[in-house]
């Protein structure tokens, strides 16, 4: 990229970085610490600025950026992820807003431990939302690598790693600093600039190809060098079963692991009422159902305009084929209009990535604290706030994101976000409909469902050839897999369920009929809720 690139992309970023990081220090002037204003905003939110700011949660860099890139590379195949993202928030609307809102108060043990023996179910659920929340930010630290890497000019190992530490830290100040209310403020932000940013693409790609979309779809058949096959399925999951079980494994994951997502349950809090709750389900979904159909128009776009092999050359996972269309469509290097289309696309995905690592690690610092850390900590001893201890465990966590995220930097982003959508399914989402429905469901069926989802799907991964065994595995050089599918959805989600009828049914202790009462009125109703 040119210096002209650089330097206005770089003050886009700056520009942005600045805004949020004022409205997270004005925040943080502004709340009385307490642990209801940290995790949930002090509940203040309108359901339109909570749709937003959910929407802004969801539509993250995997989206954006992996979405696109895996339809320019795969065509139809890559359609999934759009699909998947989006039919996952009608099981969200129908099962999950109103009864969360209800039943929980900060995180989703709360939820499970209304009726529950608190101090295991707390730990379990605690420890499944952190596994998820760390697979998710990798994703988005990987994604912040390579399009820095293409601003930069190439593919920089030290401008890489610089990236994602710098990731890493703005997200842990953001979270220690503004808590929810500052994390909210930024999701909205960037949840309109994203939409501005991917409406302006799409109607620019319609444009060049004067509104005529079946020319759009056969020209990117014909740049793709896969021909008709690119329209159709089968070019990434298709051919052996094992390709075929995958698109099953991937397409349960996706449209069931949104309702077990940590940083999106959260978000329910954030408003007064469960109506409240519901409403701003209804808000996000038609934000994010248009932005869906709008990746598909960039990734075929991409596939026309700049072609599957440049795709391709330019990042192997296809991770930067909206930012290169985004040059063409501007007019190409070294013009005006592509030096600022690209500039301001690479500064929208660089802001997509912060807001969402904020949101996430606000979720998994919660669970840290108000889960894992409230059930251990022994009487007697020094005690620390919640919120002291979310704090330092946002900066815990940070790390560990950063670390894997250099580590996973190869990997496309959507395909990563695919991975933890699979241990959200298959760990938290059990427990969860199992605890708002299921009358006879006991502490040793939660546990048990939440670490017979948990285990199995984080082993399943890394023997699997995301890990070993493949060129695009993590450690290319090394086998040791010996779960043929990439994603492991089709077999951890039946056993999360399987796990928590075998632990209810053999149960020694019965079932707490007065409480699961008092869960299903408030559920139903809101009285007593929070």
């Amino acid at each position: 990229m040119t210096g002209d690139h650089q330097t206005l992309a770089l003050l886009l970023f700056s520009a942005f970085v600045a805004v949020t990081l004022a409205i997270t220090t004005w925040v943080s002037r502004n709340r009385h610490g307490s642990a209801e204003e940290f995790y949930a905003g002090g509940r203040l939110f309108s359901p339109m600025e909570n749709g937003f700011a959910i929407a802004g949660d969801y539509m993250s860099a995997a989206s954006f950026l992996g979405i696109s890139g895996l339809i320019a590379l795969y065509g139809y195949d890559g359609m999934l992820y759009s699909v998947g993202f989006l039919v996952a928030w009608l099981v969200v609307l129908l099962l999950v807003a109103e009864l969360v809102r209800n039943c929980g108060r900060f995180t989703l043990a709360d939820v499970v431990a209304a009726r529950m023996a608190e101090r295991p179910v707390r730990i379990a659920a605690g420890t499944s939302s952190v596994a998820v929340s760390v697979l998710y930010l990798v994703a988005q630290m990987v994604g912040a690598g390579s399009l820095v890497a293409l601003l930069l000019g190439g593919t920089g190992e030290a401008a890489r790693t610089w990236t994602v530490v710098g990731v890493g830290a703005l997200m842990v100040i953001y979270v220690s600093l503004g808590g929810m209310r500052a994390t909210t403020w930024i999701q909205i932000v960037k949840a309109v600039l994203l939409m501005a940013g991917t409406v302006t693409l799409t109607v620019l790609v319609l444009i060049r190809f004067h509104g005529d979309v079946n020319s759009l779809l056969n020209t990117a058949a014909e740049r793709s060098g896969h021909g008709t096959a690119f329209l159709g399925p089968g070019l990434r999951y298709g051919g052996d079963w094992t390709a075929r079980l995958d698109f099953i494994s991937l397409g349960l994951a996706l449209v069931l692991g949104t309702a077990g997502l940590p940083h999106i349950l959260s978000r329910f809090y954030t408003v007064p009422t469960a109506r409240a709750a519901r409403r701003s389900v209804v808000w996000s979904i038609g934000l994010i159902g248009g932005f869906y159909l709008m990746t598909i128009v960039l990734g075929f776009g991409a596939a026309a305009i700049i072609g599957s092999a440049e795709v391709r050359a330019s990042n192997a996972s296809g991770n930067t084929a909206v930012p290169l269309l985004a040059l063409d469509l501007g007019g190409g290097a070294g013009s005006t209009g592509g030096t600022v289309l690209f500039a301001v696309v690479a500064a929208v995905a660089f802001a997509t990535i912060l807001a969402v690592v904020a949101g996430i690690t606000l979720a998994s610092s919660a669970s840290v604290a108000h889960d894992l850390y409230a059930s251990l900590r022994r009487s007697g001893g020094k005690q620390y706030s919640e919120v002291t201890v979310a704090r330092v465990a946002a900066a815990v966590i940070g790390a560990v994101a950063i670390g894997l995220g250099l580590l996973a930097r190869d990997l496309n982003v959507a395909f990563l976000v695919g991975l933890a959508f699979a241990v959200a399914a298959s760990a938290n989402l059990p427990v969860l409909l199992y605890s708002l429905f299921w009358r006879r469901f006991t502490t040793r069926g939660a546990v048990w469902s939440v670490y017979g989802g948990l285990v199995p799907a984080v082993l399943l991964v890394v023997f699997s050839p995301v890990v070993s065994g493949s060129p695009e595995a993590l450690f290319p050089g090394m086998d040791f897999h010996v779960f043929p599918l990439q994603n492991p959805g089709v077999v951890s989600i039946p056993l999360g369920f399987l796990a928590g009828w075998l632990g209810t049914v053999t149960s020694p202790e019965p079932p707490d009929e007065a409480r699961h009462a008092e869960t299903e009125v408030r559920a139903l109703t809101g009285a007593g809720a929070a």
